[in-house]
């Protein structure tokens, strides 16, 4: 009870259990994978602006499983990254639908138009 009691307030609890098991498996990689798939997640965090959980959990445990596989088959950071990091993450994140933040204020921006043209009208 207390736990469905707490998740209310502060979100799933598996869903932060995800996250820490995923965000510790980058940092369990030999080097340079682990550098390289902490800042590639740090830019998700910040610029990836997905709302759903799920859906941002995912994108974290699938990119733990790419640098782990990258790292055991030797493939270097260039290949995995390409010539362009920032469009490389900006890309992994667009793989993942899920609400995002720009979509509340486009539906704002939407409205507070619609809105003005009524009044026009």
């Amino acid at each position: 009870m207390a736990a469905k009691w707490i998740e209310t307030i502060t979100g799933s609890l598996e869903q932060k259990k995800q996250y820490k098991q995923a965000k510790a498996r980058m940092e369990a990689l030999p080097e340079p994978y682990a550098a390289s798939a902490g800042a590639v997640q740090r830019y998700l965090m910040y610029s990836g602006d997905i709302t759903d959980g799920d859906t941002m959990v995912q994108m974290l445990v699938d990119l733990a499983d790419l640098w782990e596989r990258a790292s055991i088959d030797g493939t270097p950071v260039g290949d995995i990254v390409g010539d362009d990091p920032v469009e490389f993450a900006e890309s992994f994140a667009q793989a993942y639908g899920g609400k995002r933040w720009i979509d509340k204020e486009r539906a704002r921006l939407n409205k507070a138009i619609d809105e003005a043209r009524k009044e026009q009208s």
